[in-house]
């Protein structure tokens, strides 16, 4: 998971006129073919070829990805704001740059230590999510399987905060808070094996356990790290916590389970069910609710996910429009 030779970053991410001159790939058959070398250009006119081709990817190699990082972020502000980009187009180049942020802290934890990075892609991440009818959809253009843990974190990061500014009446510093744990809520899974997380069978029970402690071991990294929240820091350690008690790491129940882990919780069995994963496809909005309804009784806050429902389901309706 963190030894990419390149990673993907979308078209829509890439001005002509601006973007930082680095190598660009393409990725056929699992090889990685250079289209453009560092010192030309990328051109209108390569856009719209590779647009023609149905291209919505090209690779950076990871040594280059900090230069495009950085540009990305400090550009975020003014490609927001542009009136010549879509709302469609923007959602991808911020989601890319959240992914981006992610796939750095996982890469390298002690990244988390710079809050003010977070802080920033998560208050742009709200204000997008709030504004646009079709914000959510937007994820799934980022989506890559060999990268389905980042693009996770990102679609829970949204989410929670979708249904905290619709549901809780809380501060922007509070929402913030909100988004950092749960755009960091599975960092624990860093200190767990590529051989565990990509194991298409059952797993043992060992390798369960394993699994397990990510959410502790997440807690306990960024604890060390300094700094967060404890809104944060709850979030990340307790969103496997089930309402009925069957939870972990702490098996607390009902109330006991900090509010924003109640909200996650659910959020994050959503996101997971309607992704594409190594060991299981994707399901429809709908199915996923209703697998969460009757297959899961007692997991979650039955007035907490009645309003997740309401809300989720009224966003997808108007963004099947």
């Amino acid at each position: 998971m963190r030894d990419h030779y390149c990673r993907p970053i979308s078209i829509a991410s890439i001005n002509p006129q601006t973007f930082p001159g680095v190598s660009l790939y393409t990725k056929t058959g699992g090889n990685y073919v250079l289209y453009k070398p560092h010192d030309r250009q990328f051109s209108d006119l390569d856009r719209m070829r590779l647009e023609r081709n149905f291209v919505e990817f090209l690779y950076v190699r990871t040594g280059d990805m900090e230069e495009v990082t950085k540009f990305l972020e400090n550009g975020l502000s003014e490609t927001l704001g542009r009136r010549d980009l879509n709302v469609w187009t923007k959602g991808q180049i911020l989601y890319q740059t959240t992914v981006n942020y992610v796939i750095d802290v996982f890469e390298n934890p002690e990244e988390a230590a710079k809050l003010d990075r977070c802080r920033n892609l998560i208050r742009y991440l709200l204000e997008y999510i709030c504004s646009a009818p079709n914000s959510l959809n937007a994820i799934h253009s980022v989506a890559d399987h060999n990268y389905y843990i980042f693009v996770h974190s990102l679609q829970v990061a949204a989410l929670s905060l979708l249904v905290h500014d619709e549901v809780y009446r809380l501060t922007p510093d509070e929402l913030t808070d909100v988004g950092i744990g749960a755009l960091l809520h599975d960092l624990g899974m860093i200190f767990i094996s590529n051989k565990i997380l990509e194991k298409q069978d059952a797993l043992s029970d060992v390798e369960y356990y394993k699994i397990k402690r990510h959410a502790q071991h997440g807690y306990e990294c960024l604890k060390e790290i300094g700094g967060f929240s404890e809104i944060s820091l709850l979030a990340v350690r307790h969103h496997h916590e089930r309402y009925d008690g069957e939870g972990y790491p702490s098996a607390l129940k009902g109330e006991a389970i900090p509010r924003t882990a109640q909200v996650m919780a659910i959020c994050d069995v959503y996101s997971a069910l309607t992704a594409d994963r190594i060991h299981r496809q994707a399901v429809s909005h709908a199915r996923a609710l209703q697998i969460m309804r009757s297959e899961m009784p007692g997991s979650f806050n039955p007035e907490l996910f009645a309003r997740f429902e309401a809300i989720i389901t009224a966003r997808k309706k108007t963004e099947d429009n």
